[in-house]
């Protein structure tokens, strides 16, 4: 068996790149086009926003990718590990999270875990429904 060509390794990571490339690129125009999305009392609408959207965009992939078999793992790697990695965004969540008040911050976190669990099961949800 001969060895893989070293472009063929490189392929999964010039993938996720690519991907995570559009995703961020789409987060920050997402914050550019809705300034009035940025500040609410303190928590932070946007991040919410793309947080809740990558996540049902997510369900539905995953959906999708593991259990109706549609899509190949090329495109897994493309739309899930890298777009929309970098579309959400944990770390500006906990950034934003660590400078608001105790109790803004915990309805912060709270929003964004339960609202992006429940856009899972309904991103998961249309999938289904559409396939």
């Amino acid at each position: 068996m001969s060895e893989p060509h070293g472009l063929s390794r490189a392929e999964p990571l010039l993938l996720v790149a690519v991907g995570g490339f559009a995703g961020a690129v789409l987060r920050h125009t997402a914050t550019v086009a809705a300034p009035g999305l940025g500040m609410v009392e303190g928590a932070v609408v946007g991040t919410l926003a793309v947080n809740v959207l990558g996540s049902f965009a997510l369900g539905v992939l995953l959906y999708e990718a593991h259990l109706a078999g549609a899509l190949s793992a090329e495109t897994r790697l493309v739309l899930g590990t890298g777009f929309l990695s970098s579309f959400t965004t944990y770390s500006t969540f906990a950034v934003q999270t660590s400078g608001l008040s105790p109790a803004l911050s915990v309805g912060n976190v709270a929003a964004n875990y339960a609202l992006a669990f429940i856009a899972v099961v309904l991103g998961r949800l249309v999938a289904r429904w559409l396939s």
